[in-house]
């Protein structure tokens, strides 16, 4: 099942709306067109697959204010911005922030296509990864907190010997508790169970 790509395009020119807009659907996406930056975070659905085509001059906030403010809202979609001057300072404000690209209006059809299908193999990968860490996030809820804590333990290279010093149990014990955790996981070494840890930013606790 193909999934439909969306692209956003928040543009105060209408004009430019509606010529995008026609452009990127009869090459098969789907445009959401919006006349302003709040129009945009009032409609955004982090939900859909896709990208957004940002205008740099806008009343307001601008494109790159609007950048600011989408990531500070934690939303992650990758950014193609349009301007209709050649703002190098900007652009390389854009870029480092993590922008796709920097056109300059009018834009190049072909430009802005091979931007966009940068842009979809990008949220792919970030949908993808995001998916992984999800289904990680969802194993380590069903452990218990001693569990918790012993795969805190283990991940940071400590010896069920060691372990069972630190939380005052016996050694016998922290065997089991690993056993239900790596099974929990759906892991069988150490070194998988670090690599799946490392990927959720599970730390040793401190202990007194």
């Amino acid at each position: 099942m193909n999934i439909v790509f969306t692209v956003y395009l928040v543009d105060d020119d209408h004009g430019v709306l509606k010529a995008l807009s026609r452009l990127l659907r009869a090459k098969g996406y789907d445009t959401r067109s919006c006349s302003s930056a709040q129009e945009f975070l009032d409609r955004h659905d982090p939900a859909l697959a896709g990208c957004a085509v940002f205008d740099v001059a806008m009343p307001g906030l601008d494109g790159l204010a609007l950048q600011q403010a989408f990531k500070a809202d934690g939303h992650q979609r990758p950014i193609i911005f349009l301007t209709g001057k050649g703002d190098i300072p900007k652009s390389v404000q854009a870029m480092r922030a993590g922008a796709i690209d920097f056109l300059t209006k009018p834009v190049n059809d072909l430009a802005l296509l091979n931007a966009i299908a940068r842009a979809e193999q990008d949220d792919a990968k970030a949908r993808k990864t995001r998916a992984e860490l999800a289904a990680i996030e969802a194993k380590i809820a069903t452990l218990t907190p001693r569990e918790r804590q012993v795969l805190a333990h283990v991940t940071a290279g400590r010896l069920n010997k060691q372990i069972a010093g630190d939380l005052g149990t016996v050694e016998k014990t922290i065997k089991v508790h690993r056993g239900r955790v790596m099974e929990k996981l759906g892991v069988r070494t150490v070194a998988d169970l670090v690599r799946l840890a490392e990927k959720v930013g599970i730390s040793i606790p401190a202990t007194s």
